[in-house]
Formats: C-alpha cells, structure tokens, sequence
C-alpha cells in the first residue's frame, strides 16, 4: 500500500529539502519504489537531484496541462522525480479558479499511486495552497526541526493548520514524526532543544538524529543525494538508517493517530 508523506516546516533552513532527496534515495537504496514531488517554487529539490528542468514540470500537470507520467523524470539514483522550477510560483493564482482547488495534487496523483510505495512531497516553507494540496493528499506529516534557537518557532502554528486539515478536508492526515536535523551532541543548546522536542512531542520524535556534515551541505551542489555524492559520509549513512526506521515504523503501525489526536487535545 502507498504511503504519501508531506515534508513540510513553515520555517525555512530546517532542512527539509535536503531530507526530502536524502530519503527518497535511502528509501529507493533499501528497495521502496520512491517518487519524490519538489512542490517547492524555488526547484531546491529538483537541483539536487541534478535536474534541469524544461517544460514540463509539476505545474503543468497541477494546471492539467501535461500528464503526470510523461512529467515524472526516472533518475540514476533508484527513485523517481516530478521536478518544479521558478514558474511554479505563480500557479496559485491560477489554482484558485479551479474547483475543488485544495484536492488537484490528490486527484492527480491517482493515475500514479499504485507505482509507488511511497510518494514524499517536499513542501514550501510556508503555509499556502501548494502546501495546502500536499497535507490534503498525504496520509501523514513529517516534519524536520532544526536543533538551533528557535526551533519550535512556527511549529505550534503548523500543528495547528495539520489539524485544521484533519476537520476539514483529509481526517486520515496524521504526524509521521519530527526529524532532528543538524544535530550535534557536543553542543549544549542542541541538547537542550532535544530535550525540548522529546518532553513535548515523545514518541513522535524519531530516534534517529541528522548531523552537521559536510559531505551532506555539499552533495546539492553536485546535484546528487548524500548516499551518491559519499556513501561513507555520515549524513549519509543518518538517512540510511532514518528510512530503515521509517520502513519498520510502517510495519509495525505504531500508533501516529492516537499521537495526532494527543497533541490536538
């Protein structure tokens, strides 16, 4: 069965494109059929992937102007891309037109579902339509928290647009987790902010944390995912374990609902 997850933190610099590429490569590395959707303007995951994009892109399919499966770029990397460009910023004007216009991602990816074991959408960061589109097509929520000052900045604000959504317009949506990111344990403030996420949030904090890693700041530049960039690299081998985590919290159903319906209370 699919499993379509919206990345997504309306704080920028989180890290949530870079999680986007790096567990969609980790997933397809560990044998998940991936399709990653950048529904972010500014291409960032589109450009790391080593794409450049031509027409068309997820705008055109988002406008029924071009198919989903003749949009869908096949990469080297084991997973699959609906790439997106600078242009994507001005279909929301657009979109407001159309009926139903909360529910064209979900209603678009009908044609593809069934490929896929998974589909992840990288968000923008903010609250708009597009993001919107993702939470209403998703079945869960995973949401990268910088470990930095701030970091639960916005977040109160997106529980709360999630949960909208849930009594709106997708009541199946729920929290796959929060994702550490730029982690490192010798820092005091970011223990101290762990310890934040994890008085406030418990079980639905992964275990698995993100370091600050070079090879994994370097890897969009290259246009590759940390895996292919430096397997050794230790970013890498963080979302290799992320998606194996992910991967055995599917399995074993861990109770997300009823942490959802927890944090709504």
């Amino acid at each position: 069965m699919t499993k379509t997850i919206a990345i997504t933190n309306q704080k920028g610099g989180v890290g949530k494109t870079t999680t986007a590429v790096n567990l969609a490569a980790s997933l397809a590395a560990l044998h998940r059929r991936v399709l990653l959707i950048d529904l972010d303007p500014q291409g960032n995951a589109t450009m790391g992937c080593g794409v450049q994009v031509a027409s068309p892109s997820v705008r055109e399919v988002l406008l029924k102007e071009a198919s989903i499966l003749s949009t869908v770029v096949h990469l080297p990397y084991g997973f699959s891309l609906l790439p997106a460009d600078q242009t994507l910023a001005n279909v929301e004007s657009k979109l407001m037109t159309v009926e139903a216009h909360e529910r064209v991602l979900e209603q678009t990816l009908v044609e593809v579902i069934d490929r896929y074991d998974f589909i992840l959408i990288d968000c923008p960061p903010s609250i708009n339509l597009l993001t919107m589109n993702a939470l209403v097509a998703a079945d869960s929520v995973f949401i990268p928290v910088q470990c930095e000052y701030y970091a639960l900045e916005g977040l109160a604000g997106l529980l709360k647009t999630i949960h909208h959504c849930r009594r709106t317009a997708n009541p199946r949506l729920v929290i796959e987790g929060l994702l550490r990111t730029m982690y490192d344990g010798r820092n005091r403030l970011t223990l101290e902010v762990s310890e934040q996420l994890l008085k406030h949030f418990d079980h639905s904090v992964y275990h698995t944390v993100i370091p600050r890693n070079v090879r994994l700041a370097e890897a969009p530049s290259h246009g590759r995912p940390a895996r292919q960039y430096d397997m050794t690299s230790q970013g890498a081998r963080a979302y290799l374990a992320l998606a194996s985590e992910l991967i055995q919290k599917q399995a074993t159903g861990q109770g997300q609902v009823r942490q959802m319906e927890a944090q709504d209370g």
